[in-house]
């Protein structure tokens, strides 16, 4: 048997080489291609049944970012930037921005926490004896946050009411060992209290009042917070019952010296955290409408500058923000006031003052009360525009928090792990420039780790880093804040927890937990300070951090097209998400279709007095969970299947023709004996043996051809080739094997092709085709649909990346697809026309040979060559056209489905590419039409 299969293969060379060669392209084509394609991919699972969308549907984060906890459970942490600074670079931004089918990409560079002073004034006047004419307020202040669960007492502070007048330093450069005060006279500076009122006394003389704010008693405290704060402020009650006292205390602003007021109140200092952030603010704009949200001032603009001014030897640079109208903060400051109207501080030694004025004893004089958010308030009713308004702040000691680490308990619940206090120096002393005293939360356990930002600083010229606003933006006006408020992503919404239980919710006075103030607690406020992102660069220029080169922090992409959720939008967002993991290799996550996933939350117990609580917080369930994987692309493989596909047909009719030539030869052997199924079997084994052949041959030119292709290959997938080749081969051989095992002896006394069946005679050389094609229909059907195979493919492939601009999405017989177009699916494409146009140049030469004697008379009677060939030639383009107008039939239907509607486009680019196969086909058809001058006429005719 082997011995005649051989001989078989080497007495018919042609045919064998030409076979192999087929399986050869095609196995090798397959392999290499598939290699182009396997690549990350970003493969989505889990039922969506949401409605709610964000104001973004995919959020790409620096790589890693993603928590386990995130990537076991689908969620996303509320206000999920509150930990992140940097990590994408520009580059990455642009790479994002350049993905087809990205309408915003709106970047955020968080940059860390600044904190700011904000005046709580306090009105003491309802504590005053007027019928005194000195006495002492004591202010002894109660600090309180988490729905006033954690408190802490501060140093009292203590205002002197006194009828006597009062004088106050005033500055003079050229006497810097005295100070003239406002009575003209020059009295020495008091070595501790340094520059303080004096009060005069009934002889004339005058009494300092020392303040050991202004003097040395605070600068050898190091880091301190504003607990440890505290002051005596002398007021003078004026004869008419309104109070005068130094501009900083009655007014904070003008330039006057003292003002006069008809209430008694005392300014207290509180520090805030505010988030600060980077923003470019056209894309924001298009994103939230942030333009739209400025309620004073004006909007950001990109191209904002920071504003640098040398101030001799310290380079102020001023950083343009927009500032929040909401600090969403929970915090509230109250004051026991107490009578005290034998204390006398003027004239009392520094030494004695705190200890003297502790120990006086008084009489109860009511509380005072000021809440945060109603100072902050006040403060913006000043305007941005006065110098001693709203709003600024510094920059020089900036703060970042780390993220929060939970413990996960039975049944799911979590635990988030205390942190100890930070350290003290994280917020700098006072030997710093705009120096404030750390927020008093700060010394409790927090939920996260602090550390400081390391700006650059010293040198030759000292930066002096702040902010101030350019306007002030509402986030509750951003576009869409309410709609989302139920949907934890937005990046300006403040977090809130709810109790989980009983007891927790008795605690917080069935009022949610907010942010307390601590950058380093539990809830973070969102970024309340933007600036864009030229300043962000300018701000961290020269900062020992890699913050520096990747400063951006997430991107919040929105996808061209998707009005809402529905699987065509599902799956062109995620379409759009898989191009940006493979263009950047960032992390992420679709965030169309995410609805609320309540987590209950254990919070431990705090050192101010808040209790332990459970809290039912709304994390971020994302519409559909989102892993990376390497695959090789399925639309991708499924055009190279087209491929093999194809190759299949054509060596399926070449060795149908092999078999019809060898009819003779088949017919002897059955007379001979042989059986059915061994005749099958030489058939089946001398294809199988050229599918071997061509396997064995395609590993070793996969190598080579996939690295001039910079393709890899590895030994696993070459390896491929063998089995596909074969198996190829076999399918390709069973028709004819089958056809051959059913051999008769008569079968070499039928012709070659049947008599045409038509009754009417054809006059014309297309007629004359046409019945020639008619006379081996199966042939003729074979040829037309390997064509029509790839024309198909190539249809629906431009049709992708021309009318489509490279993705097409939607529902296919309720299946969701997408299609992208890559370079190895243009050339499986074409490869497979090409193909199919060999198919078809095969069909003619089988026909030429199967009908040799018919034309070698009509070449005696007269014809000459290029009529034959033109009969050849129309025979070719009648299956061209029928194989390219059915093939791109069907592109145009599989696109039109896909898409819903067949736009003109999708119908040019149809014709075009069916035009290009009857092109391809009639060029196909001039080699076997070539071969027509080879035909021996007369000893055709002599056999005949």
């Amino acid at each position: 048997m082997f011995h005649v299969i051989w001989g078989q293969l080497r007495g018919r060379a042609g045919r064998s080489v030409a076979l192999l060669a087929g399986v050869l392209v095609a196995t090798t084509g397959f392999v290499v291609l598939t290699g182009a394609t396997t690549t990350s991919r970003l493969a989505v699972t889990g039922a969506v049944e949401r409605h709610t969308r964000a104001a973004y549907d995919i959020l790409v984060r620096p790589q890693g970012t993603r928590t386990p906890l995130e990537a076991a459970r689908g969620l996303v942490r509320p206000n999920y930037l509150s930990d992140t600074y940097g990590g994408i670079t520009t580059a990455q931004y642009e790479q994002v921005r350049a993905v087809p089918g990205v309408d915003v990409a709106a970047p955020i560079a968080m940059i860390g926490y600044s904190t700011s002073a904000v005046p709580l004034r306090l009105d003491l006047t309802s504590a005053v004896d007027r019928s005194l004419d000195r006495q002492v307020i004591r202010v002894e202040p109660t600090y309180l946050a988490e729905r006033g669960l954690s408190t802490a007492p501060g140093r009292p502070r203590y205002v002197y009411v006194t009828t006597h007048p009062l004088i106050h330093p005033m500055v003079d450069p050229e006497h810097l060992d005295e100070l003239r005060y406002t009575d003209g006279r020059r009295y020495p500076v008091d070595e501790v209290c340094g520059a303080v009122p004096r009060e005069v006394q009934p002889d004339g003389s005058s009494r300092p009042i020392c303040d050991p704010q202004r003097g040395a008693l605070i600068g050898n405290r190091g880091a301190l917070s504003e607990r440890d704060n505290w002051w005596v402020v002398p007021v003078r009650l004026l004869p008419d019952g309104r109070f005068e006292a130094e501009n900083r205390v009655l007014a904070e602003n003008g330039d006057a010296a003292t003002a006069i007021s008809d209430r008694l109140t005392l300014t207290e200092p509180v520090t805030v955290p505010f988030l600060l952030a980077a923003v470019d603010p056209d894309a924001e704009q298009r994103l939230v409408g942030l333009a739209g949200a400025v309620t004073t001032g004006r909007p950001l603009r990109a191209g904002d500058a920071v504003d640098e001014k040398l101030l001799g030897t310290a380079l102020n640079r001023s950083v343009p923000v927009l500032a929040t109208s909401r600090p969403y903060l929970d915090s509230e400051l109250r004051a026991t006031l107490t009578q005290l109207p034998s204390a006398r501080p003027a004239g009392m030694p520094a030494v004695d003052l705190e200890d003297g004025l502790r120990r006086a004893t008084g009489t109860p004089a009511g509380v005072a009360r000021a809440e945060l958010a109603d100072a902050y308030r006040s403060r913006l009713a000043a305007g941005i525009s006065d110098p001693g308004g709203c709003c600024s702040g510094q920059l020089q000691i900036m703060t970042q928090p780390g993220p929060v680490r939970y413990d996960e308990r039975p049944g799911g619940e979590l635990r988030a792990t205390g942190v100890p206090p930070a350290a003290p120096e994280v917020f700098g002393d006072v030997r710093e420039f705009s120096w404030l005293p750390r927020p008093w939360l700060t010394e409790d356990v927090g939920a996260r780790t602090l550390r400081r930002l390391p700006l650059p600083g010293g040198g030759a010229v000292t930066p002096f880093r702040q902010w101030r606003a350019v306007g002030v933006f509402d986030p509750e006006k951003l576009t869409g804040f309410s709609d989302v408020g139920t949907v934890p992503l937005e990046t300006y919404e403040a977090p809130v927890a709810e109790g989980a239980d009983d007891r927790s919710r008795t605690a917080l006075g069935d009022r949610p937990l907010e942010p307390s103030g601590n950058p380093a607690g539990y809830l973070s406020a969102p970024p309340l300070l933007l600036t864009n992102l030229a300043s962000a660069r300018q701000l961290l220029d020269g900062a020992g951090t890699p913050q520096r080169t990747a400063p951006i922090s997430a991107i919040r992409v929105r996808v061209a097209d998707v009005g809402g959720y529905s699987e065509r939008s599902a799956e062109r967002v995620r379409l759009i998400a898989e191009r940006i993991a493979q263009a950047t290799g960032l992390d992420v996550d679709i965030t169309l279709g995410s609805s609320p996933a309540p987590q209950t939350v254990e919070l431990p117990a705090g050192g101010y007095g808040r209790p332990a609580l459970r809290l039912t917080e709304s994390w971020s369930a994302l519409g559909v969970a989102s892993v990376i994987t390497e695959a090789v692309d399925r639309k991708s493989a499924a055009l190279f299947v087209l491929v093999l596909v194809v190759c299949v047909l054509f060596l399926g009719n070449a060795v149908s023709a092999a078999v019809r030539d060898r009819r003779p030869e088949l017919a002897v052997l059955a007379c001979l004996g042989w059986p059915a199924h061994r005749i099958g079997a030489l058939v089946l084994g001398e294809v199988a043996a050229l599918g071997l052949a061509a396997g064995l041959l395609s590993v070793g030119l996969a190598f080579p051809l996939g690295a001039a292709l910079d393709i890899g290959i590895d030994w696993r997938r070459a390896l491929v080739a063998v089995p596909v080749a074969l198996l190829l081969a076999l399918v390709a051989g069973v028709a004819p094997a089958l056809r051959a095992a059913r051999a008769h002896p008569a079968e070499a006394l039928r012709p070659p092709v049947a008599a045409a069946r038509w009754v009417r005679r054809p006059r014309t050389l297309p007629g004359l085709a046409l019945v020639n094609l008619t006379r081996s229909p199966g042939r003729t059907v074979l040829g037309a649909g390997a064509l029509a195979i790839g024309v198909a493919a190539l249809t629906l492939v431009a049709a992708t990346a021309y009318a489509f601009r490279g993705a097409i999405v939607g529902s296919l017989l309720g299946d969701t697809v997408s299609l992208s177009v890559r370079g190895a699916d243009a050339l499986a494409a074409v490869a497979t026309v090409l193909l199919g146009a060999a198919a078809v140049a095969d069909v003619l030469y089988l026909n030429i040979r199967d009908r040799a004697a018919e034309l070698a008379t009509l070449r005696a009677t007269g014809w000459t060559d290029a009529a034959l060939g033109r009969l050849v030639g129309y025979e070719g383009f009648v299956i061209g056209a029928l194989g390219a107008v059915g093939g791109a039939t069907l592109g145009l239907g599989g696109a039109a489905l896909v898409v819903g509607q067949v736009p003109a486009g999708l119908v040019t680019v149809a014709a075009l590419v069916a035009s290009a196969g009857v092109l391809v086909t009639c060029l196909a058809a001039l080699v076997p039409a070539a071969l027509l001058r080879r035909l021996p006429t007369a000893r055709l005719l002599a056999e005949e």
